[in-house]
């Protein structure tokens, strides 16, 4: 039997809840490929039978020395038994293999799952902690931190907090639910097909004839197309123009998004105003439009006849970094803010700002300029974060005494004299008694159920209440509901009535 047909059998068993059908059955495979040595993996992972996974993670990184989710997952065998000089150097390679993307999304593979760099080196702190290198820990959480772009990545700021206390936490694992599948249209052309059809006898005018064959033709489509078509993924083009990112950018508001160097984004449109709205990672926002350059990408140059393919790999940008275009009116309104007037508020230099980024329940980022007073700096916060002022408090950590509070007494040189390589850490909380007067202000009521299929997704059933947390864009929120934090679709709740807070 055709090892494919095997594989859709156990994972269908593994769907069903019987993980003793499926192993079974992954392990009749005679020829196993690199994805079905992982789900072996996985499943003695489950059972708990730590010295079978390492054998099969094994196996998978022997087909396949490139498949950076099969490194982690021996890493985490090797951290459960207790090798953490193994582990490390495991969690090490996963974050080469990554190559400086910031995740790596197998579902094109066949598994639902996104591997994130920033809860790579989240693990790779864990084994320094374990083997007591707590500098090495603490300089690689910090990298985290910082190659974190999603509010959901919370459970990062919980490591940085042990690590400071010199305590060891939870790693990040792949969920135990999903596994490698097999491309279901193969799987389907390997069923056995009759396509003659049985032989019967015909009736016929001629006396005694014995004439014995097929039955007649069924009527043929009149329209055939005339070529195959179009892949999901080329359509992509015809949508947007590829561009590629020549430089970083950090976005301030809800509707923009953070690329680095490299990534490849679809733009939609662009405005007069120097800003681009554009696809990456299925996420729509606005990124600078002389941030990017066209990537010289079409149908033609991917389906050409002699069946060549393309994927010449860009040059490196070598063009100095630009700055950051001002947005009308939104932008220029946030800037006069800043405590200047008129139109010179508008012309602050991107070099004189840094880079703010604010622990709250979730981590935002925004960008100031170095010396604000205290009223400023908690009023642009506050209005991050949609919160009143009065309700919030700021503090910052200084190497010699910790996290110090910082409020109208503070001297606010102290503060940002922190900032280092252009960027400050601050830390937001709700002062007492105002965390319920903020719940009953932020609840949502579930209109429909919603079954989460991503790690960082939120699950809840309908007419659960869920606290909002934050805004991520139009279509999707952050909250928190029954302990759990994570995103949901905007549409899949409303507003409680007041009557009912």
């Amino acid at each position: 039997m055709d090892p494919n047909i095997l594989w859709d059998e156990a994972v269908a068993c593994f769907e069903r809840g019987d993980s003793a059908a499926s192993l079974g059955t992954f392990l009749d495979i005679q020829e196993k490929n690199s994805k079905i040595f992982f789900n072996v993996g996985c499943l003695h992972l489950i059972n708990k039978n730590l010295d079978a996974a390492e054998k099969a993670f094994d196996g998978s990184i022997g087909k396949d020395g490139h498949l950076a989710v099969a490194f982690f997952q021996r890493a985490l065998t090797f951290y459960k038994k207790e090798r953490y000089e193994e582990s490390l150097a495991d969690f090490q390679h996963a974050f080469r293999m990554l190559r400086g993307n910031q995740l790596i999304d197998y579902k094109p593979l066949g598994l639902r799952y996104k591997l994130y760099a920033s809860e790579v080196l989240h693990n790779m702190a864990l084994a320094h902690a374990q083997l007591g290198q707590w500098e090495k820990a603490k300089e690689t959480i910090l990298t985290a931190l910082n190659l974190r772009t999603e509010a959901k990545l919370s459970h990062i700021d919980r490591g940085l907090e042990c690590i400071l206390k010199q305590k060891v936490f939870e790693p990040v694992e792949v969920p135990a639910k999903v596994l490698f599948k097999p491309n279901k249209n193969y799987v389907a052309e390997l069923e056995k097909k009759d396509y003659l059809g049985k032989a019967k006898v015909v009736s016929s005018i001629v006396f005694q004839d014995d004439f014995s064959g097929f039955a007649p033709l069924q009527p043929q489509v009149e329209e055939v197309p005339t070529r195959p078509k179009v892949p999901e993924v080329l359509r992509a083009l015809e949508e947007g123009e590829p561009h590629t990112v020549l430089f970083e950018f950090v976005p301030e508001t809800s509707d923009e998004l953070a690329v680095v160097p490299g990534n490849i984004v679809f733009v939609l449109n662009s405005g007069e105003d120097n800003w681009a709205s554009v696809i990456f990672n299925e996420r729509r926002g606005l990124v600078p439009y002389n941030f990017l350059e066209r990537l010289e990408i079409t149908l033609s140059s991917k389906q050409d006849q002699d069946g060549t393919d393309k994927d010449d790999i860009p040059a490196p940008p070598r063009r100095e970094p630009l700055k950051r275009p001002q947005r009308k009116p939104a932008l220029a309104t946030e800037n006069q803010s800043i405590g200047d007037t008129g139109t010179e508020s508008c012309q602050i230099e991107e070099s004189s700002l840094c880079v703010v980024k604010v622990h709250f329940t979730y981590t935002i980022t925004m960008c100031m300029v170095p010396g604000l007073p205290y009223t400023t700096t908690l009023e642009k916060i506050s209005n991050k974060l949609g919160l009143p002022a009065m309700a919030i408090t700021l503090s910052y950590a200084h190497l010699d005494s910790g996290k110090i509070v910082i409020d109208e007494d503070t001297r606010m040189e102290d503060v940002w004299s922190c900032v280092h390589n252009g960027r400050l850490t601050l830390w937001c909380d709700l002062k007492e008694g105002m965390s319920e007067q903020l719940q009953s202000q932020n609840q949502l009521m579930a209109l429909h159920s919603y079954e989460s299929s991503t790690p960082e997704d939120l699950e809840f059933h309908q007419g659960d209440t869920i606290l909002l947390l934050s805004k991520v864009n139009e279509d999707w929120f952050e909250g928190q509901c029954n302990g759990k934090i994570g995103i949901f679709p905007a549409s899949f709740v409303e507003e409680v009535p007041m009557k009912d807070k």
